[in-house]
């Protein structure tokens, strides 16, 4: 099948080594602080998918993300991957700014639950994401997307392991 329109989409990022290397000497919100004030390059996951950190607090965190036709699945709508990535990485930021310099994160589990579809019309999406218990082994968190209205559009609790050096 040909298609008059071709649609085409690039992007680069940065190694992401030396920001895990400068990572290993803050605590989780700091690190996190110098992501959004641009000290430190974004990960190439969030370049990908275009999506970027807006907030951090102690337990908290916050990304946006511009849904596009590039984001849509075969349906017409954007892909449920999108919301499930905003919402592992909103939770798993939050857990993140709990932590000491050198201990790091990752997920155990992640339950989404999709609440209504999601369309490149939905203007900018908010992700925001909390703890709801810390740990030192463990740590729980949930996370809601919202659109640009602030109807909830899907949310996720999730569980995660806590990696000390």
């Amino acid at each position: 099948m040909t298609t008059d329109a071709t649609r085409t989409r690039t992007f680069d990022w940065e190694d992401p080594g030396p920001p895990f290397a400068a990572s290993q000497g803050l605590d989780g919100l700091t690190y996190l602080r110098a992501l959004i004030a641009g000290e430190l390059p974004p990960p190439p996951i969030a370049r990908l998918m275009d999506f970027w950190m807006v907030a951090a607090e102690p337990g908290e965190a916050v990304f946006e993300c511009e849904p596009r036709e590039y984001h849509y699945n075969v349906l017409g709508m954007v892909h449920g991957g999108l919301a499930c990535t905003l919402l592992d990485t909103v939770v798993g930021c939050a857990a993140h700014t709990t932590l000491p310099a050198g201990v790091g994160y990752t997920s155990i589990d992640l339950s989404v639950s999709y609440l209504r579809p999601i369309l490149s019309t939905a203007g900018v999406l908010r992700a925001r994401g909390r703890v709801v218990k810390p740990g030192s082994r463990v740590i729980f968190a949930e996370g809601v997307l919202e659109d640009a209205s602030g109807k909830a559009l899907a949310t996720a609790t999730s569980s995660l392991l806590v990696l000390r050096p």
